[in-house]
Order: structure tokens, then sequence, then C-alpha cells
């Protein structure tokens, strides 16, 4: 990897699981042909709600927000190798409930169904953090899904300039349109900066949202290296108005 850490997650208290051994990376793993797998969190409790799950990031993102946590993901490369990665999973069969598939943006994964197909054969469960950008291949894999967290960047009229590509905003919605009826639970969410969008515009965006079927949403708050960025906290109105318009309505603030 390139030097940069991913986000770690909350250290598992269950003995076997920190006693299982990660597979390192390797600088040769680019070299393979294989899939972009360029990170990797043997145990999360955050990434999939109510899921002790592995997290499998995929390197490959044409988006460019300017508060994204993984820019080192943002161009493709692997430094895992997936047979080695797969090995490891099966020594964690009946441990952990699940895998996420996490990026970068992981539908920039072609061969993403086939990947998670041996991970589904292994007996995990599924999930998968997604900006929309790709909702064909969103489509394709859905069967395999077992939970999708979607990424809901901003509003129409900030889309563009947060994400910096024109265009996005309408594959965006064309993913979120195949969630609501494809019985697999999901969850959107909207990581908040002030500064590029209004506490009343994230909630004509959240208010939005919950008319075209989203039930499950949550607000990040935006953060520059370990803090939060100056007035990204929600009025206590505000919360009140979100969970009211969803069946849960997470604020996360940390």
């Amino acid at each position: 990897m390139s030097g940069v850490s991913l986000p770690k997650a909350p250290v598992a208290d269950d003995p076997c699981l920190a006693a299982i051994p990660v597979p390192a990376p390797t600088a040769a793993a680019s070299a393979r042909g294989g899939p972009a797998l360029a990170g990797l969190v043997p145990f999360s409790s955050v990434d999939w709600p109510g899921q002790l799950a592995a997290v499998l990031f995929i390197a490959g993102c044409p988006w460019r927000c300017g508060y994204c946590h993984n820019a080192h993901l943002q161009r493709r490369h692997a430094a895992y190798a997936w047979p080695a990665v797969l090995d490891w999973l099966k020594t964690r069969a009946g441990l952990l409930d699940g895998v996420v598939f996490s990026g970068g943006e992981p539908l920039s994964e072609a061969r993403l169904p086939e990947l998670a197909a041996a991970v589904r054969g292994l007996g995990f469960k599924v999930g998968l953090h997604t900006a929309g950008i790709y909702p064909h291949r969103l489509a394709a894999l859905l069967p395999q899904l077992d939970w999708v967290g979607l990424d809901i960047k901003a509003d129409a009229a900030g889309h563009d300039a947060l994400v910096g590509r024109p265009g996005g905003l309408a594959r965006v919605q064309a993913s979120l349109a195949q969630l609501p009826g494809a019985g697999v639970p999901f969850e959107c969410r909207t990581t908040w900066d002030p500064a590029r969008l209004s506490e009343p515009r994230l909630l004509a965006l959240a208010r939005s949202l919950a008319a075209q079927g989203v039930r499950h949403y949550a607000v990040q708050a935006c953060r520059t290296g370990t803090a939060a960025v100056p007035g990204a906290s929600l009025s206590a109105p505000a919360r009140e108005a979100l969970a009211s318009w969803f069946e849960t309505f997470c604020y996360r603030e940390g």
C-alpha cells in the first residue's frame, strides 16, 4: 500500500479474531493482473450496521471528492493477491458475519461479481459501499448482496463541484432507484460539510430521499485529518426532523 493508513476499525474482543494473522500486502500484486484489491480491515463493527465484517478495499474511483479519506485509493492498483485473501477469509468462517467491499469505488472492479460469489461460497454475507457511479454494474451485483451503503454526496446544485466531475448525479439517481424494490437492505448516507451544503439544503436532500423510499439514513460529519470541519454539527431541530422522516437515522460525529 502507498504508506497511507486506511481508517482503523474497532478492535474486537474475541481472542480468536485477534490470533489470526492478516495477509501481508505485496508489491508484486499489481503485476499479477488480479483484482485491484488495495486494502483490508480484518474486522469492523462500523462498516455494516449490526454486523461484524471484514472490509476489502478496491482501488479505483473516477471522482475526486475534496474530503475523501482514501484518496490513495483513487488510482487503480493492487496491494493484495486475491488467492491469499481468499485463503485468509477461510480462516474467518464462523467468526465474522460478512465481508464488505469498499473503496475507492468497488464497482470500478469489473470482476466484483466473481469476488462476491467466492465470498458467498465461503458462507459469508456480502455488503457493498458505493457512490452509485456504475448503476448497471450495481444492478448485476444486487442478487449477490445482503446490504448496500449508498453515498449521497450532495444535492443537484452542489454535486458536480463536490465530486470534481460533471454529469454524475444521473448515475447516482439511477442507482438509488434500484434499491427500494430490490429486496436488499440498504442505507443512504451523506458526509456533511456545511461549507459545501448548508443545513437547510441537507434537510431538503434528506426529505427527497425519504420520498424516494429511503428508510435508513445517516449523516457523517466531514473531517479533515482527525478533526471535524468547523461548524459541522447538526442542530438539534435538524436531528429531530431527520429522525422523524426515517425508520432509522444516525448522526455520526466520530
